[in-house]
């Protein structure tokens, strides 16, 4: 496993229920069981919090720590719009990422192919939150 992955997952900061959240989901990995779930609190169409909890592996847990650090004070259409990129990174297409986005570039990548699904799962909870 990369170090980098368990250098992430390490920071747990927002590991958190979030009590006043605006928008919520929950999410299941069907191949391998992680589960993943995220708050939100949104207020004029900017993240203004993130707070999750998981049973998950440390590839979902270094993915969700960095998305979570991320998207605070961003618009909804640019977390969106990276979020639909984001699969794209595991390819051999060159994605140009902002430059707020760049460190997901050390984890959503061709080597992290096999736990892709445990990568994206956290970006697409927020996703499903983001949707209702």
């Amino acid at each position: 496993m990369d170090l980098k992955i368990l250098e992430i997952a390490a920071n747990t900061e927002n590991h958190k229920v979030l009590h006043n959240s605006t928008h919520q989901s929950k999410n299941k990995n069907r191949i391998c069981g992680d589960e993943m779930e995220i708050s939100l609190v949104v207020a004029e169409d900017v993240i203004e919090d993130m707070g999750y909890q998981c049973k998950s592996c440390a590839y979902c847990q270094a993915s969700v720590s960095l998305l979570s650090r991320t998207v605070k004070q961003k618009n909804i259409k640019q977390v969106i719009s990276f979020i639909h990129s984001a699969e794209q990174l595991f390819g051999d297409t060159k994605i140009m990422l902002e430059k707020d986005w760049e460190e997901f570039k050390n984890i959503l990548d061709k080597k992290n192919i096999a736990r892709k699904e445990c990568l994206l799962l956290p970006l697409r909870t927020v996703l499903k939150a983001l949707s209702v």
